[in-house]
């Protein structure tokens, strides 16, 4: 196969993971990264992208999205999804079990593992279940899920509820140097809840969620994570009394580490009065306390990255009472936006740390080789105009699903153009890409 070399020439090259931060070229070859260096002669190579006055960064990595592929493909299916991915910027992703049937034994991961090479468009990384039909009675074959192609185990949004079973389960991910992803949330706590619990539930008379339902099995987890010595990631951390128990167990040296979601950086349960059931997720949008603390704990690195929690609803499970809809939302196409805006826009976060929560960060938490830019590191890029002003609109989404509270926010910065080993996956007609080497590039 002919090697394509590819020029990125004259971006600013921010790369957290090497402290690199500069104007600068990078030359791919095939699908590696070649050389960084300010001065390249464009002849080298058969593809020139002009990056001047961009931003360019390692390709963006969501460690917790929800393809729905299979069995759900009229809410999302591998190519939407993945093409969704890119069109955020997102090169990697790792995909929740909770599909039908569950992703619970290796032919299945297996099974997976060959349709993405078909049909995604970014890297996908499986996450596989904890229990048998996250059941959370049986673990699964946590062995045989490492060898077809898993990188992390998790029951998502059904819970390990029983404290016999996490404790298994984390001895077996600790021998295999894999983290147990864990959907905090007590279900004997949050059993017919909407929202969260508070002034907002009691205006429109619907059960709330109190905050404990998350920060019991946080703490619980904790511990066990502690005796095994294995790795407890906690997904969409959404409270302040949550923040306080990872900051701890930090501290103490437990192997703990977290993810926030934009939403939650971002929306209180207030929100639900404006957005509705598109405002309707677990765990549910809290107070702008716990805003507050989520936001400076993300900034003091006690939560590690930010994810997306991908969620796609067909329109028939969210237009209807906000008892009775879905939970969760789709995120990938707006997350990057809403991050530059909001919180390095407000200076809650440093363009670098912002960077490095999307890309270096959750890559190490799942133990991937990705998530830099490096020599004979894969060529997975994002370039990012961060001037670009837009508005968020649904029907613009690659997403099969349209469940966003976002929609109508104005928003700045915005990735111009994906690229996944060495490939261009997507990109917006802004960026200019001139082939010189026409017999090379069909």
């Amino acid at each position: 196969m002919v090697k394509i070399k590819t020029l990125i020439k004259d971006g600013m090259v921010v790369d957290p993971a090497n402290n690199l931060r500069k104007t600068t070229n990078i030359l791919i070859n095939g699908n590696t990264v070649e050389k960084i260096h300010p001065k390249i002669n464009p002849r080298e190579a058969d593809v020139v992208i002009n990056a001047e006055d961009k931003l360019v960064v390692p390709g963006l990595i969501d460690l917790h999205v929800h393809l729905r592929d299979p069995g759900q493909t009229h809410k999302e299916d591998l190519a939407t999804g993945t093409m969704a991915a890119a069109h955020g910027g997102f090169t990697s992703v790792a995909c929740m079990p909770n599909t039908t049937p569950v992703l619970d034994t290796p032919e299945r991961v297996k099974t997976l593992v060959q349709r993405l090479k078909k049909e995604a468009h970014v890297n996908v990384f499986p996450v596989a279940a904890v229990t048998k039909g996250l059941e959370g009675e049986v673990v699964t074959d946590f062995e045989g899920l490492k060898a077809a192609g898993a990188v992390a185990f998790s029951d998502d949004g059904k819970v390990v509820q029983r404290a016999s079973i996490m404790h298994e389960a984390l001895k077996r991910a600790e021998a295999l140097s894999l983290p147990i992803c864990q959907h905090a949330e007590d279900a004997s706590l949050s059993c017919g809840t909407v929202i969260n619990e508070g002034e907002v539930a009691e205006k429109l008379g619907v059960k709330g969620d109190p905050d404990i339902s998350e920060s019991v099995i946080i703490a619980r987890d904790i511990v066990l994570a502690a005796r095994t010595g294995g790795h407890v990631h906690v997904g969409h951390i959404s409270t302040e009394r949550g923040v306080t128990l990872v900051r701890r167990a930090k501290q103490m040296g437990i192997k703990v580490t977290a993810e926030v979601t934009p939403h939650h950086l971002l929306l209180t349960d207030e929100y639900v009065l404006k957005a509705g059931p598109n405002a309707k997720m677990r765990p549910p949008l809290r107070t702008q306390r716990d805003v507050e603390a989520l936001r400076q704990a993300l900034a003091d690195g006690i939560i590690d990255c930010i994810a997306t929690d991908h969620a796609p609803h067909a329109a028939e499970e969210k237009n209807v009472d906000l008892a009775d809809a879905a939970n969760g939302i789709v995120g990938l196409e707006t997350a990057l936006g809403l991050v530059l805006t909001h919180l390095v826009g407000e200076k809650v976060l440093s363009l670098e740390d912002a960077i490095a929560a999307m890309t270096y960060k959750p890559a190490s938490i799942l133990g991937l080789d990705k998530g830099m830019l490096a020599v004979g590191k894969d060529a997975d890029i994002t370039v990012i105009d961060l001037n670009k002003k837009w508005t968020v609109d649904p029907e613009a989404f690659f997403s099969k699903s349209r469940n966003t509270p976002f929609s109508g926010w104005q928003l700045t910065g915005k990735p111009v153009l994906t690229m996944v080993g060495g490939k261009v996956v997507w990109s917006d007609e802004s960026i200019n890409i001139e082939v010189v080497n026409s017999d090379k590039v069909s």
